[in-house]
């Protein structure tokens, strides 16, 4: 892990996620790319003259002053960080900034989201979760030694997820966290367990995995209502550190009326949640 990009807009929250994400470049000797989208309206850095292009400087140097001043922690000591002041709207543009740095993870902060604000509007945290094609990691409290053991990877062992596994696997080694695999049987979609075993063997063949019976021991079957109590109730009842899940990446209204796991764990979760993009 060489890169590690958190967006900053100089709330606590983003303050609980740059002090994670320095405990991590500390053990990888890893770059720290901060940035702060700053969202000016199109007006003020459309034109060429006069105030308003006077303005949109003002903010600009008012920014980096301020970005200057949030970055001075003593835990980034020792950390090379690059600080970036984009004019940046939207929160899906952060996927191509974060390709653009070549960014190995994204650690973001995160209040969550609820009610209608999560229905028709969606929290910032799950709009990056949403597109990014970088792994993310949300982070709702401050971790003063972000050390994670054992971390969750809940997923439905179709193909479709054999990609974010993968990825998970590699982040895990990464970060020094054991896995355990797990799947929620759904009490109004419930398969035995022969049928969950075979789907998940097949999963874990077409995976590559050298022995597929040996890690198929390393999946726990959980009953519950919904994918997300499931998650939420082995990951408390196992002492979880983090959780770790594929996300689809749906849009709008899509996702009220589809449902998106994913994005539902990361707005509900106190736990941090590491995800990969399908």
């Amino acid at each position: 892990m060489k890169k590690i990009l958190v967006p900053v807009d100089f709330s606590q929250h983003s303050d609980y996620a740059l002090e994670v994400a320095a405990g991590i470049a500390k053990k990888h000797n890893a770059e720290i790319i901060a940035v702060h989208m700053m969202g000016l309206n199109d007006a003020i850095i459309t034109r060429d003259e006069s105030k308003e292009t006077m303005e949109a400087m003002f903010y600009m140097r008012l920014a980096e002053k301020r970005f200057a001043e949030f970055l001075d922690k003593d835990y980034l000591e020792g950390i090379k960080v690059t600080d970036a002041v984009h004019n940046y709207k939207i929160f899906s543009e952060l996927n191509d900034v974060a390709l653009d740095f070549k960014a190995d993870l994204i650690v973001m902060g995160s209040h969550g989201s609820s009610g209608l604000k999560e229905v028709f509007v969606g929290s910032n945290t799950e709009k990056v979760v949403r597109t990014s094609e970088i792994p993310v990691l949300v982070i709702k409290h401050r971790h003063e030694n972000f050390n994670p053991e054992l971390g969750v990877f809940a997923c439905d062992f179709l193909e479709n997820s054999i990609g974010p596994y993968k990825r998970a696997q590699k982040m895990f080694d990464a970060l020094g966290i054991n896995m355990q695999m797990l799947y929620v049987n759904l009490a109004g979609d419930f398969r035995s367990t022969r049928e969950i075993e075979k789907r998940i063997l097949n999963f874990l063949k077409s995976a590559g995995e050298p022995n597929p019976l040996e890690s198929l021991n390393n999946v726990i079957q959980y009953n519950e209502y919904s994918v997300e109590a499931g998650i939420f109730g082995f990951s408390q009842v196992s002492s979880a550190d983090i959780i770790a899940l594929p996300t689809q990446g749906r849009q709008g209204l899509a996702h009220f009326f589809s449902g998106s796991i994913g994005e539902d764990v990361v707005n509900h979760s106190d736990l941090p949640v590491l995800t990969f993009k399908v």
